[in-house]
């Protein structure tokens, strides 16, 4: 893999006034276009500098390089990547290790080597702490799937805040978001633990919701009112945002195209499909009759228990739609082969978002699933972004990333607070 020259922390082009970031596990770049869109005097006024970013797969370290930089991504593994020259002189470290593997951290092993029969997903975890109290930022933030705060790993996360642990320093708070609650159209639950050293005075909290289901029963604070540049009182958050609002209705209804253009690059010495701007993303797959006949027979908002006791011609062939696994589980999952709600969020974008089979991954109205580019819209990418990868790596970047929106609230708070 290739591997571009990194920046140092003392690199006298740096606009010292800025609030630098370090990026781990950085996928696409969610979390870093989230702080870059946080703009709070207009266009270009991102008070947030990504000074390192560090991805060990290959497309999405190709497809961080194309819209941040190639000089601040190491497209390496991250135990071998040096901290040292960040040390004291970054402000936030943010990023999202595998759930697995927190239970190699205790008060004394950060700089232990793991033994050989150690699942490789701890030495991740172990290689971010390892950053993190190499460059003792101010503040960090991990991103997880929301289980993780009921795991064995993230009580260790938090036996290693108190007195003698290797994360003394910081002040930890955690809470589950719902991207929804942003302002983003997509019903996407995640874990955020927030970290402040405790020389930075009261620890940051997590943002008050700006969007909500239905009007909640507290008020929420002011200073929220105009994110997103939406306007609204400070005791009544905005609805929920609706994917047929913010994405289908901008979107072509027409079959998608269903390979990608031809074409190549190596932003990082390595030839790799690409770039491809967003709206070159309307692609999609060849469905077999059988699925397009179930696509048709499932109703606006409907899913699997739709196809139960339908048939159809396919292949000039009487056949049943449904499968005898599916008409068993009655209390099975409701988004298995299920229709997008136009007037709601989505589900959780998945790495396979392009499977109706995997999840409420079908368009609202046509009969078919979503594309590489409504996906990439739900996560609140630009559509002038730049993708690297094959149809699968590309997906997979999408699925993984951290919603920009999400992101952008993140760095609203922390920008904030040191402000304040």
């Amino acid at each position: 893999m290739a591997t571009p020259t990194s920046d140092t922390a003392t690199d006298s082009a740096r606009d010292e006034t800025k609030i630098k970031v370090v990026d781990l596990f950085s996928g696409a770049g969610g979390f870093s276009a989230g702080f870059r869109s946080y703009e709070p005097q207009g266009p270009g006024s991102s008070p947030f500098e990504s000074v390192a970013a560090v991805e060990f797969d290959e497309a999405a370290a190709a497809t961080y390089a194309a819209n941040f930089g190639t000089s601040h991504i190491a497209n390496v593994d991250i135990a071998t990547w040096d901290a040292k020259p960040y040390a004291d002189r970054v402000d936030v470290v943010v990023g999202g290790p595998p759930c697995q593997g927190f239970s190699a951290l205790n008060r004394d092993n950060l700089e232990k080597k793991p033994p050989k029969s150690e699942d490789p997903r701890n030495t991740l975890w172990r290689e971010y702490m390892r950053v993190v109290t190499t460059i003792k930022p101010k503040f960090f933030i991990l991103e997880n799937v929301d289980r993780f705060l009921r795991s064995e790993e993230f009580d260790s996360l938090i036996e290693a805040t108190k007195e003698g642990g290797a994360l003394s320093d910081y002040v930890v708070h955690h809470k589950i978001l719902n991207a929804a609650d942003y302002g983003v159209p997509q019903a996407r639950r995640r874990a955020i633990v927030i970290a402040t050293r405790r020389d930075q005075g009261e620890p940051l909290r997590h943002p008050d919701p700006t969007h909500a289901r239905k009007k909640p029963a507290h008020k929420t604070s002011a200073r929220q009112a105009t994110l997103d540049g939406c306007e609204r009182t400070a005791d009544q958050p905005l609805p929920w945002v609706s994917v047929g609002e913010t994405v289908f209705a901008n979107t072509p209804r027409k079959a998608p195209r269903k390979e990608l253009p031809t074409r190549e690059g190596k932003p990082l010495g390595t030839t790799l499909p690409g770039p491809y701007k967003t709206t070159e993303l309307h692609i999609g797959r060849t469905p077999v009759p059988l699925s397009i006949a179930r696509y048709k027979a499932i109703g606006k908002g409907g899913n699997r228990k739709d196809l139960e006791g339908k048939w159809a011609t396919v292949n000039g062939k009487e056949t049943y739609l449904s499968t005898p696994s599916w008409d068993r589980h009655k209390k099975g999952s409701g988004d298995v082969m299920g229709r997008m709600h136009e007037d709601r969020p989505s589900v959780t974008i998945r790495t396979e978002f392009y499977k109706p089979e995997k999840g409420r991954y079908l368009h609202p109205v046509e009969d078919r699933p979503i594309t590489h580019l409504e996906a990439a819209l739900i996560q609140g990418f630009p559509s002038d972004f730049l993708w690297y990868g094959s149809k699968i790596e590309i997906a997979r970047q999408i699925g993984n990333a951290v919603p920009v929106g999400l992101g952008r609230v993140l760095a609203q708070a922390i920008h904030e607070k040191l402000s304040r």
